[in-house]
């Protein structure tokens, strides 16, 4: 019977979201299944791309000529049914192209990679053969050419004298190591031993080894002759002898070669001990009960998820956890790893193509049932997830800012309720949605309130810099911090250093009073464009001119603020000659294994002082870390976006919780020229259901989530009058689908109005119930997609973490 594939062809564009009708041809009829990789012509020069088949059908629903299928790209499905349904759920819910999402599931290496080929077909002038062609017969085509022979070879396709042939490679390269395996029988060995001379003493053991092999996996050339007397020139011998064979063994990249070393499970607190009784009988029971795990840093929340898994893994299931940030996977790596070695799997961003590449097999083979990554990892091809588990589930970088924007946390839930497993959300500040949630009961709160050595939480003081420089001229460091750095190198103790630094607006502030200029229908500060010298609301569009007196205090000292880790750095090493510092930022951790090193580098004393940005802020946990100083705690207060105070409370709260790990007292300094902000303040006191209360009586106040659902709507073009004019047409059209009940920002132009030379405008849409909004948000996505041939971009943001 013949065989209809329905292919999602990897052209991401409206007019092709939808899966094309292709006649599998007879060979491979049976063998085709959905979430195969394939080769189809497309298009009015079926031009060869990749592909995904959705589904195999009898019947097409085109009534035309139907194109014949070229071939497999794989062997069996890279994609199950259970990612193409999510596939589904993501292009809908994240208003992406469905060959995006496809694509996101799957190790960057397993995207296509297009050539062309343009061959001769008919005689042609010798001189132009040789200037174009090289006096070949074929030539690669490349986009670079010169515009000169790129029309000479359009004018010769027109004359059908050559032929344009497309080339899909599949980049995914599996790795092959040498090993050798017997090539005789065990008695055959031995009777091309009693050939040998007496003093072939080499090529006698050489026999006895190979004897030795037979039944056994082959070993690796290179441990063969790491392990062994034996040279290459032995194996060379025994391989042109016929005693063995030197064959190619598919192996895997081994991202973490350093052996790890095991470890036992701890002794449970009351509270984690009802931790993880509670997660695992909703394992037993195949609930998808979600669990916010809501325990003050050093807590113990990673040995509840260590005891969680393993209880999972005794029920034959398996479990995928979550890290926001390459930065925290080293340590928790080690420690998972040190439980359960070799069932354990990472995949992240640090890792080479080819080590994820190898990741993703080991997983999709089933031989990793632990898998542990950043935001990518929650599409490893798991089967039979016993427990998802997502730490600091509160951090942004869960969320992917391009297509498909989807958050991970969305995509956890929706694997859990497939696969009917419960998640742990954990975090010593879970995000106001997270808590929100346990308040109303739709997530079960369990809360770890004690530290497990019994340690008090660290004290938290907070130096006021406006009165700090008024006594000295250090722009950074003040006198107590330095105090406190110098007592911490005469002990022999180690300290960590924050330089609270998120985002890219700049803002302006009173270095007097410490006045932040507001915007006067939000409550967000204005953000400083110096392209516009004037200082703007991104949320209502409310604009200004930059002041040069302090409203508030009549000061000249008003200055806009923003400093960097290498500045402070320099600064430090000034201050503090004999210092050893190891700086942690964007700039020292682009290296692959950068971040490991240099945590492990502090962790075996090479450095007294750890200074960074927030990547060093949580999940850390060292010993003889007994000090922890903000440079300042102010950077993200000012940026304007609803949730900078919850940022700047989780970011205190979570950096102050690196001091005092072990048995030593642990102290936190934070320098501020807001002390008296609620966040600081909370902060202060390890006050998380304070700040919790208070920032959402705020919400409420301004009508923000968790409150209200929003949605984002960006326009851009090259010319700043059309992407307004653009933007001002679609809020003409959703303002009708709307209730009175939503409320629409803007259009504005966003904080960073000009990028690559474009000019971007955004809507914001906050709402509550709008059953036509998604609809038509869509709708507007399909009959915006013909201007994008007049240079406009039109992107959609489900519940955008940010919004300048």
């Amino acid at each position: 019977m013949p065989q209809i594939a329905k292919v999602i062809v990897d052209v991401p564009t409206l007019q092709t979201n939808r899966p094309y009708d292709y006649q599998v041809p007879d060979q491979l009829v049976d063998t085709i299944k959905p979430g195969m990789r394939v080769v189809v012509p497309f298009g009015k020069g079926d031009r060869k791309i990749q592909g995904f088949v959705v589904t195999i059908v009898d019947q097409p629903e085109f009534t035309g000529q139907l194109k014949t299928l070229e071939a497999l790209v794989d062997l069996q499905p890279v994609v199950n049914p259970e990612l193409l349904q999510l596939a589904g759920w993501m292009a809908t819910n994240t208003y992406a192209f469905l060959i995006t999402c496809l694509q996101t599931m799957l190790p960057s290496v397993m995207r296509a990679k297009y050539t062309k080929t343009v061959t001769l077909i008919d005689e042609i002038e010798p001189a132009l053969k040789a200037s174009l062609f090289n006096d070949n017969d074929e030539l690669t085509f490349d986009q670079n050419l010169d515009p000169d022979k790129m029309k000479q070879l359009m004018t010769l396709q027109r004359q059908d004298k050559v032929s344009v042939t497309y080339h899909v490679g599949n980049r995914a390269q599996v790795k092959e190591l040498t090993a050798i395996e017997p090539a005789l029988t065990f008695e055959q060995l031995e009777e091309a031993r009693t050939g040998l001379r007496q003093s072939a003493k080499k090529q006698q053991q050489l026999i006895s080894y190979v004897q030795s092999l037979i039944g056994q996996r082959p070993p690796l050339l290179k441990d063969v002759l790491k392990q062994t007397t034996f040279t290459r020139e032995n194996i060379r011998v025994g391989h042109q002898k016929g005693w063995l064979h030197q064959i190619k063994v598919e192996t895997y990249r081994n991202p973490y070669q350093q052996a790890v070393a095991a470890t036992q499970k701890m002794a449970l607190t009351a509270q984690q001990a009802t931790a993880v009784k509670q997660v695992t009988q909703a394992a037993t029971a195949d609930s998808d009960q979600v669990f916010l795990l809501e325990g003050v840093t050093g807590s113990g929340k990673t040995e509840v998820y260590l005891q969680t898994i393993e209880a999972v893994l005794k029920q034959a299931k398996t479990a995928l956890m979550l890290v926001p940030e390459i930065a925290l996977t080293p340590q928790m790596v080690q420690r998972v790893k040190g439980r359960f070695g070799e069932l354990v799997a990472v995949l992240h961003s640090g890792l080479s193509e080819g080590e994820k590449y190898d990741e993703w097999r080991r997983i999709e083979r089933q031989e990793a049932k632990v898998v542990v990554g950043a935001r990518s990892a929650v599409f490893a091809p798991l089967s039979d997830i016993g427990v998802i588990i997502m730490d600091e589930e509160h951090e942004a970088s869960y969320k992917q800012d391009e297509s498909p924007r989807y958050h991970a946390r969305e995509v956890a839930l929706w694997r859990s309720r497939h696969h009917h497993c419960p998640v742990i959300l954990g975090s010593a500040t879970p995000s106001l949605e997270s808590r929100a949630r346990a308040q109303k009961h739709v997530y079960q709160l369990i809360q770890l309130t004690q530290r497990i050595n019994q340690q008090p939480m660290p004290k938290v003081e907070l130096i006021d810099m406006r009165e700090a420089l008024k006594q000295q001229q250090t722009t950074n460091f003040s006198a107590p911090l330095l105090t406190a750095l110098k007592a911490r190198i005469a002990k022999g103790e180690q300290s960590v250093l924050l330089l609270n630094r998120r985002g890219f607006s700049s803002f302006v502030m009173c270095r007097d009073c410490g006045f932040v200029l507001q915007c006067p229908n939000c409550d967000i500060s204005l953000t400083l464009h110096m392209d516009s010298h004037s200082m703007k609301c991104h949320y209502c569009g409310h604009e200004e001119a930059i002041p040069k007196i302090c409203p508030n205090c009549q000061s000249h000292q008003i200055r806009y603020f923003g400093t960097g880790t290498q500045k402070v750095e320099t600064e430090l090493q000034t201050l503090m000659p004999d210092a050893r510092i190891i700086r942690m930022d964007v700039d020292t951790t682009r290296k692959k294994g950068a971040h490991a090193k240099l945590l492990k580098q502090f962790g075996d004393h090479q450095a007294d002082i750890l200074l960074g940005t927030q990547m060093i802020a949580k999940g850390l946990d060292f010993p003889d870390v007994t000090l922890v100083g903000v440079i300042n705690a102010d950077t993200a207060l000012g940026l304007p976006d609803f949730r900078a105070s919850e940022r700047t409370f989780q970011l205190l709260t979570q950096v102050s919780g690196r001091a005092g790990r072990a048995d030593k007292p642990g102290q936190v300094l934070v320098q501020t020229f807001n002390p008296e902000n609620y966040a600081i303040q909370f902060a202060q006191k390890h006050d998380y259901e304070g700040f919790f209360r208070y920032e959402m009586a705020v919400r409420h106040r301004g009508n923000y989530p968790p409150y209200y659902f929003t949605v984002q709507l960006t326009v851009s073009h090259p010319e700043e009058v059309q992407a307004a004019k653009k933007s001002f047409q679609i809020a003409k059209q959703l303002r009708p689908i709307l209730s009175e009940q939503a409320i629409v920002l803007g259009p504005t132009p966003k904080s960073i109005a000009r990028i690559n030379n474009r000019y971007f405008y955004q809507i914001v849409i906050k709402y509550k119930q709008e059953p036509q909004l998604a609809a038509k948000l869509a709708e507007i996505l399909e009959t915006t997609q013909v201007d994008t041939r007049n240079g406009f971009k039109i992107g959609l943001d489900n519940e955008p973490l940010q919004f300048t």
